[in-house]
């Protein structure tokens, strides 16, 4: 599945409706990184999914968003009601829910989840020996159970999982995108959210760290297999380009553009395995993998 296909076929759906009462003052109006906590969690979402929708509950108080608001006919009925009510409103047939106080969202294991739903009804990551609902993939065709689950007052998205198809993703998978899990890290009380502001702050200063494996033409030229590069936190495939053309100058006019900002025409990226790129801008994530192959070799 391509970025491509994800961005024109998949929703995202974020849940605001919560009470927030351990928080004392609500959630997705948090001041983070400089913006209210739902507008930094639709920003990111919107690098991977053009179709998002907030659920919010009755009479909530949000700021202006490029989204579509719905909310909950009935408040406060759990994780349930938001996937139900996210679900009823997407404008497509698969979506993404996740809830508006995880602010370290990580794009790149939210394509691996989506990729998986193919021969699915739900995609959930297993992480700390429990399914992780506000962070899966489900399809809309399972809107009439989830509506039979809130008559019926079941409001834990784990019972509908043994009814229909899903697919359990493993720690180990997980950590291949997500090493800490940071992507579960949800903000519960005011110690939580302190945790969190200080987390975001140490990794916007961290550098990013990528893998570059070579193949074919650059794999001959550079006389190695795998690459590890180093560049600033928004880092982007022309930052990595850069950095490969710093540590392997032999690349560069065969394989790296002069400028250092994109591959010759000879040549493709992949990232993670999922999709070819070719635009320089497209932002990378800590631990992405970069192949670098040949054109006639699939890119």
């Amino acid at each position: 599945m391509t970025e491509e296909w994800i961005k024109s076929s998949v929703s995202a759906g974020i849940l605001a409706g919560g009470k927030s009462s351990r928080m004392g003052r609500p959630k997705a109006l948090l001041p983070f990184d400089g913006e209210p906590l739902i507008v930094h969690i639709v920003r990111q979402l919107q690098e991977l999914l053009a179709d998002i929708v907030v659920v919010g509950a009755p009479e909530q108080e949000l700021p202006p968003l490029p989204v579509t608001l719905v909310r909950d006919d009935v408040a406060y009925q759990g994780p349930v009601g938001g996937i139900y009510y996210g679900l009823r409103a997407i404008g497509k047939e698969v979506c993404f829910v996740t809830s508006c106080d995880v602010p370290f969202l990580n794009l790149s294991l939210i394509s691996y989840l989506i990729s998986q739903i193919e021969n699915y009804d739900v995609v959930a990551p297993y992480w700390q020996d429990r399914f992780q609902p506000l962070h899966a993939v489900y399809r809309r065709s399972v809107l009439p159970l989830l509506q039979q689950q809130l008559e019926r007052g079941e409001l834990r998205p784990i019972f509908l999982y043994e009814k229909v198809r899903t697919r359990k993703v493993s720690e180990d998978e997980i950590r291949r995108f997500d090493p800490e899990g940071l992507s579960f890290l949800n903000m519960n009380t005011p110690e939580d959210y302190q945790a969190a502001l200080q987390s975001w702050q140490i990794q916007k200063q961290a550098p990013l760290t990528c893998t570059v494996e070579l193949f074919s033409v650059a794999r001959l030229l550079a006389k190695t297999r795998k690459v590890s590069v180093t560049m600033p936190t928004d880092a982007t495939l022309a930052h990595v380009l850069a950095a490969l053309a710093e540590k392997l100058p032999v690349l560069v006019g065969p394989v790296i553009s002069p400028d250092k900002s994109s591959l010759t025409s000879g040549n493709a990226c992949n990232i993670n395995g999922k999709s070819f790129v070719r635009d320089p801008s497209v932002k990378v994530s800590a631990g992405d993998s970069i192949f670098i192959i040949s054109a006639d070799a699939g890119g």
